[in-house]
C-alpha cells in the first residue's frame, strides 16, 4: 500500500479550509471561549472518526446494520438542514429562549462542533468508506498506526484551519459574511442533495434504471 495516498485522499476529502464559511456561521455569536472551545472539540472528533473508521469502521457499520448508503442519505439529510437555515442567513444554534444563556453557551459550542461541523461536513460517508477502504488493504500493525496517524494530521490541520477563521470574518464583516453565508448554503444544498442522490440510488438500484429512461 502506497502509504502517501490515504494521506492526500484525506486532504482532499476533508477539506478544512473548504468548511471554513460553515464554520464561521455556525459560531458568529459565539464568545471566544466557545469558539476555541468547539475548534478543539472539531479537530479532536475529526481524529477519532478517522481513527476509529481506519481501525473498526466497517465493523461498527456492520454491527449496526447500517449500510455506507444509509449513512450517506443521514448525512446528506444533516447537510440539506443546514444548508436551508443558511440560506436565510440564520444562525445554526437559534432556539426559543427558555433554556438559559449560560447552559446554552455549554452546548451550543459542543454540539456545533459535533454535527454538524465535524460529522457530516468535515467527516462523512466519504470519508469513513476511504478509511475502511485503505484499512482493508493494511498487511500490518504498524500501518494500521500510520491512518491513525494521518488522523492526527487532519485534526491539526482543522484545528490551525478553524483558528484562522477569526481573522477571515473580520475582513469580511457583516454584509460579506452574510453574502457568503446564502452562497455556501446554496452550495450545500446541492452537495446534499447530491449525497441523498446517490445514497438512494445505492439503496434503491430501481431508481438509476428509472433515471436513464
Amino acid at each position: 500500500m502506497d502509504l502517501l495516498k490515504p494521506l492526500i485522499a484525506l486532504l482532499a476529502i476533508v477539506n478544512p479550509i473548504g468548511v471554513l464559511p460553515f464554520f464561521i456561521h455556525f459560531t458568529e455569536s459565539f464568545t471566544r471561549e466557545q469558539r476555541q472551545r468547539t475548534i478543539r472539540i472539531s479537530a479532536f472528533t475529526a481524529f477519532v472518526v478517522i481513527a476509529v473508521s481506519a481501525l473498526a469502521g466497517l465493523k461498527i457499520i456492520e454491527f449496526f446494520g447500517i449500510s455506507l448508503a444509509s449513512f450517506q442519505v443521514g448525512g446528506g439529510t444533516l447537510l440539506l438542514i443546514s444548508a436551508l437555515s443558511m440560506l436565510n442567513a440564520q444562525p445554526a444554534e437559534s432556539k426559543p429562549g427558555d433554556v438559559s444563556e449560560g447552559d446554552e453557551k455549554i452546548d451550543a459550542g459542543a454540539s456545533i462542533a459535533v454535527v454538524p461541523l465535524t460529522i457530516p461536513l468535515l467527516t462523512g460517508p466519504a470519508t469513513i468508506s476511504t478509511m475502511v477502504i485503505y484499512a482493508e488493504k493494511t498487511r500490518h500493525v504498524w500501518q494500521l498506526g500510520v491512518l491513525v496517524g494521518y488522523g492526527a494530521v487532519i485534526g491539526l490541520v482543522t484545528f490551525l484551519a478553524f483558528s484562522a477563521a477569526g481573522r477571515i470574518a473580520q475582513v469580511l464583516g457583516r454584509t460579506g459574511i452574510n453574502v457568503m453565508t446564502r452562497l455556501m448554503g446554496l452550495i450545500l444544498a446541492a452537495m446534499a442533495v447530491e449525497l441523498l442522490a446517490d445514497g438512494l440510488v445505492k439503496l434503491f438500484p430501481v431508481l438509476a434504471s428509472q433515471a436513464l429512461h
